[in-house]
This record gives C-alpha cells, structure tokens and sequence, in this order.
C-alpha cells in the first residue's frame, strides 16, 4: 500500500502545491486546515494509518506547537515535518524540541521535501521494527504488529481477537511462510496470560524420540544416551502457551500423550514415576489440509477435533498485495540498520514491482529477498536493479542495462538500451561441464551449503527444510567437509548482522 502523506495547513494554496508535490513522488496525499483536523485524523482508527504529517506551524485554531505537544502527550509517533517562514530558527528549535522529526522552510524545493518524507518513513519504520522486535522478546506481541491494509488479513485479525479472549486451542492454517507464527504471538499478548511464557516448536524433522523428549521431557537414565534430565517444552510452558508448527508431522505415539495432555491436563515424562500437572494453552499451525491428513490416516481424528476448535486460516501474501509495500519498508530499514547502510528506503517504481509479484513464499520470500537487496545495494535507496530474479517474471518490468562503451580510438556511438536475459544464481545445474549428469553427491553437497546460508545458520530450519533429522544433517555437513568451528562462525555472522 502507498504511504499515506497527512498535510495540515490553514493555506488553501499551500496545501495544493504540496499535494501535488507528494503525489508526484508516488505518496497518497490527504488534506485538513488546521491542527485540531490534523489530530482527529491521526486517532481514527477506522481509517488507514497515517505513515507522515507535513505540519504548518502556524495555524489560528491549533498551532503546530499544539499539535506537537497533544501527540506526545497521546503517545503518537507519526514522524513529523515542520514548516516555518525563513527566519524563525526558535520556533524550529522549540518544535523539534517538541518531537519534530524534521523542518522545511517556506517555499519548500520539491527536491528537499521528497528528501525529507524518505528520511522520515525511513525512521518510522526502522523505530517500528525494534519496537516490534522488542514485544517479540518478551511474549507481548499484539495484533499491530502485523502489518496490514488488507480488508482480507483485517478479517482474521478481528477472529484473533476473539480468540485471545479464552484459552480455547487455536489451530492456525496456511501456506509456509505467512507468518503463522506471529499470529499466535499475537492472540497470546493480547490474551489473559500475557507475558508469561510463549514456547514454540517446530515438529517437523524430529524422530520420534527427540520430539518426545523435547514436548515431554524425561528423567536421567531413562533411555541410552539420557545422561540429564529434560524438563520438556509443557513443563517450561505451564501458566504460557505452547506452539506447535507442523504438527501434522508428530509421529503416532507422540499424538496419543498430546491428546492426553490436551484431555487431562498433564504430562508424563519418560522414566517419570508420575505425571506431572501442566496449565497450558495450545496453539498449533500447519501448511497442509489438515482434514486431508486425517482422511490419509496420517493424523489421529480424535486430536484433530481436539485441536481444531478455533480454526484460523492466514491468508497468502498474494491476495494481500496492499501490504507488500508496508513489509518491503519495515525489512528495508531493519536490514539497513543491521548492515549498517544508508538506505532512504525503497523506490516507488520498485514498490509498484514488489507489488505485481506474487510471492509463493510468502512474507518469508519477500523478508529474504529484501535482505538481499539491502547487501547488494550501491546507492541510497533500492531500486530494481537490486530484484532482478523479480523483474525477470513480473510483466512490464525487464532487466534492462547500457551497451558497453566503444574503444577511444572509435567514433563515440549512441548509447543504447539492450535486453538482457536474468537468470536465477540460485538454480542447481544438473550437468557438470562435460555435459554429463552430475552426481547426487555433488548436488546434495551443494543444495546443503546453499541452505546454510539461506537460513542464517539456523540448524533447526535447515534440517525441517531438507525433510532430514538434526542429526543427520550434522553428520552430513561433516562429511562435505564442514567443520564445527565452520558452523559456528557462519552462524555466528549472520548473529553479528
């Protein structure tokens, strides 16, 4: 969705010119005459958010002071940019004071202005990001965390709600990547156990045994290789809420003890002489049908229903498109901080690509491919030079770049405009360079270092990704020649990012 530009100025002249302005550099322009306007457009929460206000300090019903003043006062954090007449250095001083984020001089060049709206969407997306981040950390989350204009997510944030009022189990539906995950983070901040304990667990590449160790716990000696004992993720979230991601992946036995505990309210770790009482909301998300798993014989009917309460299902980023341009600006300024560049954000015509994609990854594609950008990136802003594996399947947008120049000796010819056909760095060769088909050992080797760079050095999704075990993908990366130190400083970077 286009940022949203909140211009106030009792000028009726000066708020056209700097309409038109912002609606040239791509911005969807609204317009009040005066501060007392200004505010009630900034509280309506039926209304699309307010991304920057353009802010008159004089004005005869509120001043700009005054707004200033009512929005800290409200805890307000639009970014705002001053105006002033030439010579009033005070009152600049005092705003800016006040909370402004930036001030213009009257006339304002269009060149500055388009300077100063980046810099401040920047901020206010690179400020949201931490606070977010900070909720995360501490099992706070809320539904304004999750970024979006869409009438369809919008909907299914208001059964979120709903279902943050109780302690019923939550089944969360949708395609990988959506940002299911973040959904349950959201019903737990919002509910009655806020701040107390949200564990999740990925289920999907655990043997049987890991996995019930891991839910269940076990005591010491309770099978070969229990040297200690394991509290298990139920007993680390009693008074909380536990996740469970792919939980269509448990095995058998792992499915009758969580029917169990969902049905009598404890647990019974391995080698324990007694079960344990647990006081445990669950919430479980998967990426398939779950009643096809059922039908297949691949998941208990009787723990489906069990689950399946209050059932959710998170839309594809692809039927949301208004959000794409909200996500790309929050990624832009948290990957630029972490790289430590200059970005101003990302280019209109590249949001307009961004946009037209329709990202099968979802939101987890859409954070990758941003990051990408951001370490590619030249010059202080991205543009679509930086996506060209999305600009080579999104119709209108060709990966266009100059002929190389002509010798000196030559006559100078006219600079010209060329195709060139983009292809995916990403994609596996299947021949070596005789033309013949390369061994799987290769291809897998390969396919594992790729994945341990995609994924940050981050094991578990690694392993869930490949369909492989933890440990068997350990043994693997050893027997390709990656070392523990090797692991670890790879992991260790992308942690220092």
């Amino acid at each position: 969705m286009t940022s949203t530009i909140l211009i106030a100025d009792d000028d009726a002249i000066q708020r056209r010119l700097l309409e038109a302005m912002v609606r040239r550099f791509g911005y969807h322009a609204e317009l009040v005459d005066g501060g007392e306007a200004a505010l009630a457009r900034l509280v309506a929460a039926d209304l699309p958010r307010i991304d920057c206000l353009i802010l008159d300090l004089v004005m005869p019903d509120l001043d700009g002071m005054g707004v200033l003043m009512r929005m800290k006062d409200r805890g307000l954090t639009t970014p705002v940019i001053v105006q002033t007449s030439p010579n009033s250095i005070e009152a600049v001083v005092s705003a800016m004071r006040a909370g402004a984020f930036d001030f213009v001089v009257k006339p304002v060049g269009a060149e500055r202005l388009q300077v100063s709206i980046k810099n401040g969407l920047r901020l206010e997306a690179l400020e949201e990001e931490v606070r977010r981040k900070a909720r995360y950390g501490s099992a706070t989350n809320s539904f304004r965390d999750i970024a979006t204009s869409s009438e369809n997510m919008s909907r299914i944030l208001r059964l979120c709600e709903r279902a943050a009022k109780s302690t019923i189990p939550v089944l969360i539906e949708g395609e990988a990547g959506v940002g299911k995950e973040l959904v349950a983070r959201s019903i737990h901040g919002a509910s009655d156990r806020k701040g107390r304990p949200f564990l999740a667990v990925n289920c999907a590449g655990f043997s049987q045994a890991d996995v019930e160790s891991c839910l269940f716990g076990h005591e010491k000696g309770a099978f070969p290789g229990a040297s200690e004992k394991q509290i298990g993720k139920f007993a680390e979230a009693s008074g909380g809420a536990l996740f469970l991601e792919n939980v269509e992946d448990l095995p058998p036995a792992v499915q009758i003890k969580l029917l169990r505990a969902l049905h009598e309210g404890e647990i019974e770790p391995a080698g324990a002489r007694k079960a344990i009482k647990v006081d445990v909301r669950i919430m479980t998300a998967s990426n398939r049908n779950m009643m096809e798993c059922v039908k297949a014989g691949a998941f208990r009917e009787d723990l489906y229903y069990r689950l399946n309460v209050f059932p959710i299902t998170v839309p594809p980023l692809r039927s949301r498109p208004e959000d794409i341009s909200d996500l790309a600006r929050r990624f832009t300024a948290r990957f630029a901080a972490e790289q430590g560049k200059r970005l101003r954000g990302v280019s209109a015509e590249t949001l307009a690509l961004l946009t037209r994609y329709n990202w099968p990854g979802n939101i987890r594609q859409l954070e990758n491919t941003i990051y990408r950008a951001v370490v590619l990136a030249e010059s202080d802003e991205l543009t679509i030079a930086e996506f060209p594996q999305i600009a080579a399947r999104v119709e209108g947008f060709d990966v266009r770049i100059p002929a190389a120049p002509a010798l000196a000796a030559a006559p100078a010819p006219q600079r010209e405009i060329i195709r060139i056909e983009v292809r995916d760095p990403n994609a596996m060769r299947p021949l070596d360079d005789s033309g013949n088909v390369r061994k799987l050992e290769e291809m897998e080797a390969e396919m594992i270092r790729f994945a341990l760079t995609y994924y940050r050095g981050q094991m578990s999704e690694m392993a869930r990704r490949l369909g492989i075990g933890r440990s068997t993908l350990y043994r693997k990366m050893k027997d390709i020649g990656l070392q523990d130190d090797e692991i670890s400083a790879i992991g260790s970077s992308f942690e220092a990012a």
